[in-house]
């Protein structure tokens, strides 16, 4: 059983910063790869960030240059760093992660959401 956990949502301001956290728990031996999405409602879900097995990174071209993904292997956490946030970003935020288990089988999970609102 794995359990994901996600935190770091909320109402800023443009041009501030938010980091959300997505942390796996129970029967994992490591992330393999990692992904965030975001989702308004009345859109398709839409990838924003991911990294690879290898750490191999990559952006949607409206967060590049703005967005950080990364991975902490001894926390199995992954995380987003979003600097100079825009109304535009306002979306609920949704952690995907590929993840290895004890027994060695991949499976890929899914957060629970956080919501991240821009507006002055």
């Amino acid at each position: 059983q794995v359990q994901l956990a996600e935190s770091g949502g909320g109402l800023v301001r443009p041009g501030e910063s938010l980091t959300l956290s997505c942390v796996a728990s129970g029967n994992v031996f490591a992330i393999k790869a990692a992904d965030w999405y975001r989702q308004v409602p009345g859109k398709e879900r839409e990838l924003v960030a991911s990294i690879t097995v290898r750490s191999e990174l990559s952006y949607a071209d409206s967060v590049k240059g703005r967005f950080t993904i990364s991975r902490d292997s001894m926390k199995n956490a992954v995380y987003l760093h979003m600097n100079s946030l825009k109304p535009e970003d306002t979306a609920v935020y949704l952690c995907h992660l590929q993840i290895m288990s004890n027994q060695f089988q991949n499976s890929d999970y899914w957060g629970q959401g956080t919501q991240v609102t821009v507006s002055s």
